[in-house]
């Protein structure tokens, strides 16, 4: 049985996602959509250059939204990252622009009868998350933002560049929204075995700086080049991975939790069903309190932006 991704949006973090697969030959069908049909060709011809020095071929499709009928995943990337050019470093600013293109292509992909999963990188994911669940009708388990899964990696980053260690030997999350509310849940948080607030003290490490320097680094990198990429992208198709493989990974990603009545970043088990199992962390007070405040902040803006689409704005 082959795998078929789509991706949806061919910018600056579409195609670093496109690029990714057809490297790695994760796919044997690859579905490339965008409104800027001669980008989308270009992209296209410009993948299947690149196959005669790859290992692996992937059929290419350009802008045909029937071939998402029998798609594993859909790969939301689409946005207008010029938006987040603001001074408050709000992922928000992209909402009046996305709520509208994101359900304009909801209405398409139900169109097509696409009944796998989706992956939503698009800003603000929470919410857009929430808008593609909507209208597409999926269950809730079926859509999935790529949320704090980036700044989860960002925080280990941080954190092993202090203590000069590979990212990859701290273990913990960030959670929340994927914007300014997220924060580090530090009592998740291990290196060399030990909890990191133990460790903090032998080291002098502050807790809050490195906090402080996973919520912005986004941030960091888009005043250096005025987009992100391969961060987010290499989280995607992380997550894409997982449910093609149906590799059961507990991961920080954007899933609707019923406590919260909302999608945020919290531990998930991810296969081929989606979110298989949701876990439940041991938070302190602090954490939790930190949590239902991110929650209620994406509340309240899926409803703004639902009041706005009923307005016809």
């Amino acid at each position: 049985m082959s795998r078929k991704v789509a991706v949806i949006g061919m910018g600056n973090v579409g195609a670093a996602v496109a690029h990714y697969i057809v490297a790695c030959g994760f796919v044997d069908d690859l579905v490339l959509i965008d409104k800027n049909e001669a980008k989308v060709k270009a992209d296209a011809l410009d993948f299947y250059d690149a196959m005669p020095n790859l290992k692996n071929h992937t059929n290419i499709f350009v802008n045909d939204y029937s071939q998402l009928k029998d798609a594993d995943v859909v790969v939301s990337a689409l946005g207008n990252i010029k938006l987040q050019d603001n001074k408050d470093d709000d992922r928000f600013a992209e909402l009046p622009f996305t709520r509208v293109q994101v359900r304009e292509v909801a209405q398409k992909i139900k169109e097509s009868g696409f009944h796998g999963k989706m992956v939503v990188i698009t800003n603000p994911v929470d919410v857009i998350t929430s808008i593609y669940q909507e209208v597409t009708g999926l269950p809730k388990n079926h859509v999935i933002g790529t949320g704090t899964l980036l700044d989860s990696a960002r925080m280990k980053r941080a954190v092993a560049q202090r203590l000069h260690l590979d990212p990859r030997s701290v273990t913990g999350y960030n959670l929340g929204e994927h914007g300014n509310s997220q924060f580090t849940a530090w009592s998740t948080v291990r290196v060399l075995d030990q909890p990191i607030t133990e460790l903090a003290k032998d080291r002098g490490l502050d807790l809050d700086s490195l906090d402080h320097e996973a919520r912005v680094g986004g941030f960091t990198v888009f005043r250096g080049k005025k987009y992100t990429n391969y961060g987010v992208a290499t989280a995607a198709v992380r997550l894409v991975n997982t449910i093609l493989s149906d590799a059961h990974t507990e991961l920080p990603v954007s899933n609707y939790r019923e406590e919260y009545g909302t999608y945020l970043s919290y531990p998930a088990v991810v296969g081929r069903d989606g979110i298989l199992e949701q876990v439940q962390l041991d938070l302190t007070d602090e954490e939790l309190e930190k949590l239902q405040t991110s929650a209620n902040y994406i509340k309240q803006k899926y409803a703004e932006s639902q009041e706005a689409a009923k307005e016809g704005k």
